[in-house]
């Protein structure tokens, strides 16, 4: 089968997935029997193209101005683009609004109300929108998946819906935010806060303004996200209690490692009798804990089940590329399913 694909949004992730579906296309085609075209790129700075016979998306991956590339009228917004566009996948990859999941929540709506999957790695339609959107998938016989939002590329969302069936999820706990846990592994090795923020920013795994992470407010949602999906009960961020690693000093990181101990902003979510409690906090954990271990931008989540007991995965070193395969994976569970 062949499948026309649009990118909302073209930055490093988006161009990290372009890359991997060059890279994959033999392979789709021989294994999977799936073949693609690019008709729409938009992009925030870089302007739009359309062009409904395809287009080059090597050329796309480098090119500064996108409307050179257009065979189409500019599109007047957003909207005027998916409609516009032609295709049968949006990838939708704007920035993540935290507060209202805005304005990707209504590009995924037009998505699924033009006849797209819709596939993302934004965390706020995730948590604002989750059963609307997957409710309007299924009316269209579509897919609206998301298993990018949490950690990148690691079967998270896919592992419950797919391989676990009938599990029923009583907690997770978690390193979730690899900002974070760099800056912690960081200040550890004898940096400052302030200069271990930097070398994040530097290493472009922090935003100029850093408080979405270093507040805990990236990880909120994440939990958000998780609760949402795996327990099936609504959380939006604002209900997940918050604290992030803003006033860690580097005594209490000396102190902890006197201690045998480490700092780690954890996640957790606990199913209870009247509903899920769900936290971020920084915690002391000890050698014992599987949070111990976990350096750098590498994150982890265990989780507690009715029927397996404890099941943890963990993922290593994320980046650009890690989120651009779960995107791909995304892509190609959802057009492999039947509808």
């Amino acid at each position: 089968m062949h499948y026309r694909i649009a990118f909302m949004g073209f930055g490093n992730v988006g161009k990290a997935l372009a890359r991997l579906l060059l890279d994959k296309q033999d392979e789709l085609r021989a294994r999977y029997q799936v073949t693609f075209s690019t008709t729409g790129i938009a992009t925030g700075r870089h302007g739009s193209a359309i062009n409904l016979q395809g287009l080059d998306l090597e050329r796309a991956i480098t090119v500064d101005d996108m409307t050179t590339l257009s065979s189409a009228v500019a599109p007047q917004d957003a909207f005027d683009f998916i409609r516009r566009c032609g295709a049968d996948v949006l990838f939708e990859n704007t920035p993540v609004d935290y507060i209202s999941g805005q304005p990707a929540v209504d590009h995924l709506r037009a998505a699924l109300e033009a006849g797209m999957h819709a596939i993302t790695a934004n965390k706020g339609p995730v948590v604002h929108a989750y059963r609307q959107l997957t409710d309007l998938a299924r009316s269209k016989g579509r897919k609206f998946y998301f298993e990018s939002t949490v950690m990148d590329g690691a079967p998270i969302f896919s592992l419950f819906r797919e391989a676990l069936p009938g599990v029923k999820l009583l907690s997770l706990r978690g390193v979730l935010n690899s900002t974070t846990n760099m800056i912690l592994t960081r200040m550890e090795q004898g940096e400052s806060f302030d200069k271990a923020v930097a070398y994040c920013q530097k290493i472009g795994i922090a935003e100029t303004d850093p408080s979405g992470d270093i507040d805990g407010w990236d990880a909120a949602v994440k939990v958000a996200a998780l609760v949402t999906f795996l327990m099936d009960v609504p959380l939006k961020p604002s209900d997940v209690q918050r604290q992030g690693i803003r006033n860690i000093t580097p005594q209490e990181i000396r102190i902890a490692a006197q201690n045998g101990k480490r700092w780690k902003l954890v996640c957790t979510a606990q199913r209870e009798a009247n509903g899920v409690t769900g936290r971020v906090f920084p915690e002391m954990v000890g050698m014992d804990s599987p949070l111990y271990g976990v350096d750098g931008t590498t994150s982890i989540v265990q989780f507690e089940t009715d029927v397996l007991g404890l099941l943890s995965v963990q993922e290593a070193n994320p980046g650009p590329h890690t989120t651009a395969y779960g995107l791909f994976a995304d892509f190609l569970n959802a057009v492999r399913e039947k509808s």
